[in-house]
């Protein structure tokens, strides 16, 4: 019998600035950190946030990482410093009947081009947006888009730079998702005092057991993303699917 061991596990690295910085050195004034929180969730909008910086922004404060990786309490400590860091900063929201209207794709769009919106009131357009994952959602579609709607800010689209796991290792971007949660909790805990039965102030809209058996009891509300599959009775108490990313979330 072989025995592989592996590398004794590595303090995880905080993100940085450097990735920001090539790229406003390549010719941008302006860079938008950009991520989304919400994706996955049963109830609720969807919600992106944006962290503006330029040549001249210093490190993030200490303790900034990914949202997912940080408790609840240690997310709502850094609020103070990050609404001081960064050149601007704002959420954008796409709520469930316009996810239900137009696709989580398109909501994802929209949620981006309101946060962009808000941020362009204070600052002014910015040059390009580093967005985490491997798929550009923001950019607008180069055909129309039947997915869409006729109130969209037009927002002049910002060049889109595309990194993986930029929420772990670009400040900018942390720093946006960590802001996108706090403020999507903050309204799912308000939320929930509406629906108590799907204990929103505990789940954040997610497919937790409690929430999956209100669904198979009382069916779903009015701020429930309707077109998605939700529980019927003799159904699996957690759907797959939902479970996964449900697991991945620090609520």
């Amino acid at each position: 019998m072989t025995l592989v061991t592996g590398r004794p596990a590595q303090p995880r690295t905080a993100p940085h600035l450097r990735h920001e910085r090539v790229l406003l050195r390549d010719g941008a004034r302006l860079l938008a950190g950009m991520d989304e929180v919400g994706r996955g969730s049963l109830a609720g909008p969807v919600s992106v946030g944006v962290v503006v910086v330029d040549a001249g922004t210093r490190s993030a404060p200490k303790g900034v990482a990914d949202s997912k990786l940080l408790a609840p309490a240690a997310r709502t400590r850094l609020l103070p410093a990050l609404s001081r860091w960064g050149l601007a900063r704002a959420v954008g929201h796409a709520s469930a009947a316009e996810i239900d209207e137009i696709g989580i794709i398109a909501a994802l769009r929209l949620a981006g081009t309101r946060a962009l919106a808000t941020i362009t009131l204070t600052v002014g357009p910015v040059d390009v947006v580093l967005l985490d994952g491997s798929h550009d959602w923001l950019s607008r579609p180069a055909q129309p888009d039947l997915f869409s709607l006729d109130d969209e800010p037009e927002v002049p689209g910002p060049r889109v730079h595309m990194r993986v796991k930029a929420d772990r290792t670009c400040a900018s971007v942390a720093a946006a998702s960590v802001l996108a949660k706090c403020e999507r909790d903050a309204m799912m805990v308000d939320l929930s005092a509406q629906h108590p039965a799907y204990r929103w102030h505990e789940n954040k809209g997610y497919a937790s057991p409690e929430h999956m058996a209100a669904l198979r009891e009382l069916g779903p509300s009015e701020l429930h993303r309707r077109s998605w599959r939700l529980p019927v009775a003799g159904e699996p108490l957690v759907d797959v699917e939902y479970a996964d990313e449900y697991a991945d979330e620090v609520v």
